[in-house]
């Protein structure tokens, strides 16, 4: 057993969880140098990456886990996340694409790839993530309302109005705000007198 690298570890570990991040990526850090093939310490340092937005370098450490495991899922999703919160929408559609390959139920690689999709201006590709997300998480109404806002800029209008007539069952307050968005008053008549 290497004392070392486990002193270093159990240290990141008491750091992060009492919220003193820095102290905790510094041991995590040590951690690895002692070990290099520590995949917890290389969670740990993306994670706390991404916690201070420092998005290309939680990026870097995800790519390192997934030089060691490939097949992750939720790695490979983190590692979209943080690829799209960087501005690097092609590099987060590539990420969502193989978490979904890999683990097709997972809904919020969808939702995030659809964002991704829409930041490249892509809106029918959009359509279609945000589309398997509802399918997947059927009272999400933010998914609901960004999948109508897609199809809106995907000029696909018809398809709109089932999604605020669907909103109105569980979310009439977002339904209402996809009417606005899409500066549909059609769509407006559809709205009942909201109390609040």
């Amino acid at each position: 057993m290497d004392y070392d690298h486990w002193r270093h570890y159990a240290r990141g570990w008491v750091f992060h969880f009492l919220g003193k991040n820095d102290t905790a990526y510094a041991a995590y850090a040590e951690a690895l140098r002692s070990n290099p093939a520590d995949l917890q310490s290389l969670r740990h340092l993306a994670s706390i990456a991404a916690e201070k937005q420092r998005w290309d370098v939680a990026a870097s450490w995800y790519e390192k886990v997934l030089g060691v495991r490939p097949l992750e899922s939720d790695t490979w999703f983190n590692l979209g996340f943080v690829r799209e919160r960087a501005g690097k929408a092609a590099e987060a559609v590539a990420a969502f694409n193989e978490a979904v390959r890999l683990n097709p139920k997972q809904d919020r690689a969808w939702y995030g790839m659809g964002f991704a999709h829409a930041r490249l201006g892509q809106h029918d590709a959009a359509a279609s993530a945000f589309q398997e997300a509802v399918k997947l998480q059927p009272m999400n109404g933010e998914a609901f309302y960004q999948l109508g806002m897609a199809l809106h800029h995907a000029n696909r209008p018809d398809e709109v109005k089932p999604m605020v007539i669907r909103l109105l069952d569980f979310e009439p307050k977002r339904a209402k705000k996809l009417a606005q968005d899409t500066a549909r008053a059609d769509l407006m008549k559809l709205i009942p007198e909201l109390p609040f």
